[in-house]
């Protein structure tokens, strides 16, 4: 019998969905060639102006409007509450690592380090304390080293991109005592070259999160302590970037003993699905529905244009209601501020393969391998036992720590655990969702410390840290109101 892929395996919910969003994708993809191809900068800078006046001429504050003084604060508030904003009209317009730093009083240094297969991954480096610069960059400091890796579409400027620095983990570390290093996964903004195949080529974009796992982030971590010549390091992971560290530790048993404690922030291994129940179910029937709509190099490269031609509290609305439909994620505490700010840097470029990826895994419930069997999935039966090899996540040997936030759609952590050894700590974050705990208002008080504690008990190093705090303590008439304002 001739194999008829999708048939029987779609509701006619699911038939409309793929259709209308089929539609979608190509209206999208006609207007994205019109402004690019066909209309003048000058013409793009008046819809731009022309948004933002209709922003404010319907209530709307940007980032540009002066905040009024409120006569019941003081005047050091209402000072707070200005360079706020300026720090935050700062960081949207920061274009790169190197510049975002800056603005907080860090001089990074970059690294470029090359994957078995050939990709150039690019690494960033805080080795100094604010106002200092390494007068030695590329050679070790004798600091307990601290790895950090970003999450799926992204890139490390998420780390750095807060209104406030002692809101931002990498800054705070290296205050401490520790040398920092953040990593990027291939074909983002920072690694986006192999010298195999072009970021146009197909080929390039071939890679999913077993390849993560098989290379970045061992051969990331290898460069690190051949540099740095420490023994170990600590491993801390934001979503993706925990995955990627869950799968690395399970197949590379010798790198179990490079790192002395992996901490895993709004951890992800196979979550239960999207909230939005059409995109849910149609891309669990279907992964592989996602080269249809996106093709097979980068997925969503059309974002960095929006962005580019929206104003900022606009792109950042659509971007919050985006999060709403597809996870639930309201993000109340993140202030409206730090979301203009941040959202500029949240996105980088991925492969779609890594996203369909993510759906087999949330299809099958576990924790699997890329299923190269595209097709299979069609002649398979209720009783079939055909599966993908399983990450075995049970053997890694290296301390865990999960901090999870328990309104994070993406997090059921009795699954969780179920899948993770023994000697898994979880810490749960109440009122957190999942981005929340990189850019919330209060993550100095709330997800700092708890990673800064995580660090001292397991650092074999700790008599070289400056001393661990316990958050950035505010008074009460510098924090009254504040992040609520802005």
């Amino acid at each position: 019998m001739p194999r008829v892929p999708l048939i029987g395996r779609l509701s006619p919910r699911e038939y409309i969905a793929l259709v209308f969003g089929l539609i979608f994708i190509a209206f999208e993809g006609l207007i994205r060639l019109v402004i690019l191809l066909l209309l003048p900068r000058i013409i793009i800078n008046w819809f731009y102006a022309r948004s933002r006046s209709l922003f404010h001429f319907l209530g709307g504050r940007g980032l540009k409007k002066q905040i009024p003084r409120d006569p019941k604060a003081t005047p050091r508030v209402n000072a707070l509450r200005q360079a706020k904003r300026s720090m935050a009209d700062q960081i949207l317009h920061a274009r790169d690592f190197g510049e975002l730093c800056a603005l907080h009083g860090y001089t990074p240094e970059e690294h470029v380090v090359l994957t078995k297969d050939g990709y150039l991954l690019g690494l960033h480096r805080i080795s100094s304390t604010k106002g200092q610069q390494n007068p030695r960059p590329g050679i070790s400091t004798g600091k307990p080293v601290v790895y950090l890796h970003h999450g799926l579409l992204m890139n490390s400027e998420v780390w750095v991109c807060l209104t406030d620095t002692e809101r931002a983990l990498p800054f705070v570390l290296v205050e401490q005592g520790f040398d920092v290093w953040l990593g990027n996964n291939r074909g983002n903004k920072y690694s986006k070259k192999s010298i195999h195949h072009g970021p146009n080529s197909t080929k390039f974009w071939d890679f999913s999160i077993d390849d993560f796992a098989w290379h970045d982030i061992p051969d990331s971590i290898k460069y690190i302590l051949e540099i740095t010549k420490a023994p170990k390091l600590s491993y801390v992971g934001f979503s993706q970037g925990t995955a990627q560290a869950f799968a690395a530790l399970s197949i590379h048993p010798q790198l179990n003993e490079k790192i002395n404690v992996f901490i895993a922030l709004a951890p992800a291994l196979s979550p239960a699905g999207l909230s939005a129940s059409i995109v849910d179910g149609l891309m669990k029937s279907s992964p592989t529905l996602m080269f249809l709509f996106f093709g097979r190099k980068s997925i969503l490269s059309s974002a960095t244009m929006w962005q580019s031609i929206l104003y900022p509290p606009i792109f950042a609305k659509v971007i919050d209601a985006s999060l709403v439909w597809m996870f639930n994620w309201h993000n109340h505490n993140i202030s409206p501020s730090q979301k203009i700010a941040a959202y500029a840097h949240l996105y980088s470029f991925a492969s779609t393969k890594s996203v369909v990826h993510w759906f087999q895994i949330m299809r099958n419930g576990a924790f699997l391998m890329y299923d190269d069997e595209v097709m299979s999935p069609v002649v398979r039966t209720a009783v079939s036992s055909y599966r993908p090899a399983r990450f075995p996540t049970k053997n890694i040997a290296t301390p865990i720590v999960l901090l999870y936030g328990d309104r994070d759609s993406l997090v059921d952590i009795d699954v969780m655990m179920s899948q993770l050894p023994q000697h898994t700590e979880a810490l749960r974050l109440h009122t957190y969702e999942h981005i929340d705990i990189l850019w919330g208002k209060d993550v100095d008080r709330d997800v700092i410390p708890e990673v800064l504690d995580a660090l001292k008990r397991y650092c074999e190093d700790k008599d070289k840290l400056t001393g661990i705090v316990n958050g950035v303590k505010r008074t009460e008439d510098e924090t009254d109101g504040l992040s609520d304002s802005l």
